[in-house]
């Protein structure tokens, strides 16, 4: 993926070429991920072919699945420039203008699923909300390619009745040259489909991006629920030592402990080494204490800073999403009109007859 250096200035310099290899923009987007957790990142285009019509080329070195990918990569670009955080990135100023990027390829995305006891109904409510779109948009993409394999079929069906007519015109006098204009109209016709099919791509490819980013909103999840855990882990220790202190403060054990069958069967610890235990444990408490506020902010901060990401983010999925289905159903609309204006073509072939 070339791309043009520009200062720090903002200057345009000499314009020079700068090639990106699909994997480096993994490591660009994995880098992103880990350092935003709580933002919504712009997923990559689909490094191999899927939800193509079969009978368009599916193979990954194909000139125009590679075209497709590389406005795909484009876009996550632009996606990422005009991103109000994420543009502002250093790594990813490198990424654009350094011809060895400085991300760490030793980052890794915290993908790890944690049972958390109290989740966050909002965030659930979100899983359920990326799995749903994942499906809708997957479902969409699969009539999408049915229908494309019938329309075609439909297209065919006129190539053969542009060669009928021709065939036929050529044992006609009479009606001859009405014959072969209507074979013309219908071969021009059955011809379009091709780069009809091929602009529809330009649409699924819209549709797949968004299917991808399901998977960025999982993620965000997926990290808050790593904040939770941890926060219930930092709250639940904390609870232990409280206990911990009210026994060794009182001398009673609520559960069966070795500390309690040590003390029967060897006799008690001295005051001295009781008040050393206590002390040990305050300090504990009050740093666990101190720990568990600190989790708590960053918990909270974490939702209020995601949560702001994701209202963005569900608004520019519904005006991306809307304008490419307008197009679409425009794009069928005026295909369907050129149908019609065929057969009212060919018709007027006919009356003159």
């Amino acid at each position: 993926m070339p791309a043009e250096t520009v200062p720090e200035g903002g200057t345009p310099a000499t314009p020079d070429t700068l090639w990106r290899r699909y994997s480096e923009f993994e490591l660009l987007r994995t880098y992103l991920l880990v350092t935003y957790p709580y933002i919504i990142i712009p997923p990559l285009p689909e490094k191999r072919a899927e939800f193509v019509w079969h009978k368009l080329a599916a193979d990954n070195l194909d000139p125009d699945f590679v075209e497709r990918r590389r406005v795909g990569l484009e876009n996550f670009l632009l996606r990422v420039a005009s991103h109000p955080v994420l543009s502002n990135d250093k790594i990813f100023f490198l990424f654009l203008t350094e011809v060895s990027t400085q991300v760490d390829s030793r980052l890794k995305s915290l993908s790890a699923m944690f049972r958390v006891k109290n989740p966050d109904k909002r965030f659930t409510a979100l899983k359920h909300y990326s799995d749903e779109l994942n499906t809708v948009i997957s479902q969409l993409l699969r009539v999408r390619v049915k229908v494309a394999d019938r329309l075609y079929g439909v297209y065919k069906v006129h190539g053969n009745y542009g060669r009928v007519f021709s065939e036929w015109s050529a044992i006609e006098k009479e009606m001859g040259d009405g014959l072969q204009s209507a074979g013309h109209h219908m071969d021009t016709y059955a011809a379009s489909i091709d780069d009809i099919l091929e602009e529809e791509e330009h649409y699924a490819d819209q549709l797949k991006e968004y299917l991808f980013y399901t998977d960025a909103v999982r993620s965000v999840c997926r990290k808050h629920e790593l904040i939770q855990y941890e926060l219930e882990i930092v709250a639940q220790d904390l609870v232990h030592k409280k206990q911990q202190k009210e026994e060794l403060a009182t001398g009673t054990v609520r559960i069966f402990s070795l500390k309690g069958m040590t003390s029967k069967l060897f006799g008690q610890e001295s005051q001295e080494q009781r008040e050393s235990r206590l002390a040990a444990l305050e300090q504990s408490i009050q740093e666990g204490e101190e720990t568990l506020k600190e989790k708590n902010t960053e918990c909270h901060e974490f939702v209020q800073t995601a949560w702001e990401d994701i209202e963005r983010f569900k608004e520019q999925k519904d005006k991306d999403l809307r304008e490419a289905l307008i197009s679409y159903a425009i794009m069928q609309i005026s295909m369907c009109k050129k149908g019609i204006q065929v057969w009212s073509n060919a018709k007027e072939c006919f009356n003159k007859m």
